[in-house]
């Protein structure tokens, strides 16, 4: 089948089995998940939907989240939309309809009782998940124009190659600015025009605090609070400018209320906080790295399911603008090595339980490639004590990298998003690519060992060992035996 037709099937699989075109309101997807807004979730089938060998998981948040796996997921959510599009022409509401909708949405926000700070969370992640391709794509470009600089080979073509790889990186507050505009309800291209201060050459004539500006200063975060800065003067002018003179008015005092603000305060205050992110990183894993990598990796994935990842967003962001690369993200990484370790346990100690251990074949080779929702929601998280001999590993693995980095050898990571075996091509460090690819493969290996050891030899109660080898196919805890709520 081709996989145009392999998609558009997928899609069609899974419209029926989440109440069909009219049951959806929204469709979205990230990285590895297809994102659905429904009217009622007694309608979605899971049983039926977790048996479809596309789909690797679910997960329930304040979207049903189906985990279809990177790549897959980018090509099957167009198929999905123009089903739903299809099947659910847009008429008009009536006023009923409307009420009921209104009722529905008051009802759920009630009941998933949203925390400020989860909230705020998830705008941060709404704001740079979309720029992960990019960081991707010029991390890849930077790398592989380093090897080819370190070689002596191509010396015509590596200028342009530098060019492509830090492009993006000069104008990334230019597009946190847009997205955050856009995150928080003001005019997308104010934000992005206010945050472009920050980047333009000429900000260096202007003394704030007594010292000249640097173009950049501030980056990221300078670019996010300017941004934020600029909705709220935006929605003032709303409120108070005439009709009449809005296009005018609204706009040019948008720009400079907090474009002013952004020179003579935001910029110099960021850059500091920049700084300081910058030299505590370097700090914690250059005195404590040992310590603080078993912390990290061993902690990384309850992170995730708190929620709370999405906080080191603007951090990696921000090491990355300043120093090239972030020394965070490889330590964090082996939290999947841990995972993947522990569903090879898994595979090996319930060898009766056909169903598990072909979840688990299916989901490792994503494992592998950094994607863990498969393996936690499908493998450890349902069986519980495998959760925690997978953060076991990912310590182990942690506390690996940080060693080398006491010892002065740092690793780092030239973009956000991918980990595991994905991540080899965005390595950097402060020595040669052979140590930095050395010493990061051997995290992956420590991980992968303590993950299968700990959870081999810990990972399973008596009971739960006999009920795994016994159990008839459909009490098997595969994929996820209910759902699991991300918080």
């Amino acid at each position: 089948m081709a996989p145009e037709n392999s998609n558009h099937a997928t899609a069609a699989a899974i419209l029926p089995l989440v109440g069909g075109a009219a049951n959806i309101t929204s469709v979205a997807h990230c990285m590895t998940r297809l994102r659905l807004g429904l009217k009622d979730r007694a309608l979605v089938r899971d049983d039926a939907l977790r048996a479809l060998p596309a789909v690797l998981g679910v997960v329930e948040d304040d979207t049903y989240q189906i985990v279809l796996g990177p790549g897959t997921v980018a090509r099957v959510a167009p198929e999905f939309e123009a089903l739903v599009s299809a099947g659910s022409p847009q008429l008009p509401p009536t006023a009923e309809e409307l009420a009921e909708r209104g009722a529905e949405l008051k009802a759920a926000r009630k009941a998933r009782n949203a925390t400020p700070l989860k909230l705020l969370l998830r705008r941060i992640a709404n704001i740079f998940v979309p720029l992960i391709p990019a960081l991707i794509g010029c991390g890849i470009i930077a790398g592989l124009n380093g090897l080819l600089v370190n070689l002596g080979w191509l010396p015509a073509v590596t200028p342009a190659l530098a060019a492509l790889a830090s492009g993006f990186m000069a104008l990334i507050a230019v597009f946190v600015g847009f997205n955050t505009a856009k995150e928080f309800g003001g005019t997308p291209v104010l934000g992005g025009a206010v945050a472009a201060i920050i980047v333009f050459p000429g900000v260096a004539k202007i003394d704030a605090f007594g010292q000249p500006l640097s173009p950049g200063q501030g980056g990221v975060l300078g670019a996010l609070g300017a941004a934020v800065l600029a909705v709220y003067v935006e929605k003032w002018c709303r409120r108070w400018v005439p009709e009449s003179l809005d296009v005018l008015v609204t706009p040019t005092l948008t720009v400079l209320v907090s474009g002013l603000v952004t020179l003579y305060g935001l910029m110099f205050v960021a850059g500091e906080v920049a700084t300081g992110i910058g030299h505590g990183a370097n700090w914690l894993l250059d005195n404590t790295g040992a310590f603080a990598g078993l912390v990290l990796g061993g902690l990384f994935l309850p992170l995730v399911m708190l929620g709370l990842h999405q906080a080191l967003i603007p951090i990696h962001a921000t090491l990355i603008e300043q120093q090239g690369y972030t020394v965070l993200l490889p330590v964090l990484a082996m939290a999947g090595a841990g995972q993947v370790g522990c569903a090879v346990a898994v595979y090996v100690r319930a060898k009766r339980n056909e169903p598990l251990r072909a979840t688990i074949k299916s989901a490792l080779p994503a494992g592998l490639l950094g994607v863990g929702e498969p393996l936690i929601y499908g493998v450890s998280l349902p069986l519980g004590r495998p959760f925690v001999t997978a953060c076991a590993g990912g310590a182990a693995g942690g506390a690996f990298v940080g060693l080398f980095s006491m010892l002065g050898d740092r690793v780092g990571s030239t973009a956000i998003g991918p980990s595991g075996w994905a991540l080899f091509p965005l390595l950097r460090g402060n020595h040669g690519l052979g140590t930095t690819i050395a010493i990061y493969a051997g995290g992956l290996v420590v991980g992968y060992a303590v993950g299968f050891a700990a959870t081999y030899c810990f990972g399973f109660s008596e009971r739960l060992l006999a009920d795994l080898n016994t159990a008839h196919p459909a009490e098997t805890p595969a994929p996820a035996t209910e759902p699991v709520r991300a918080t």
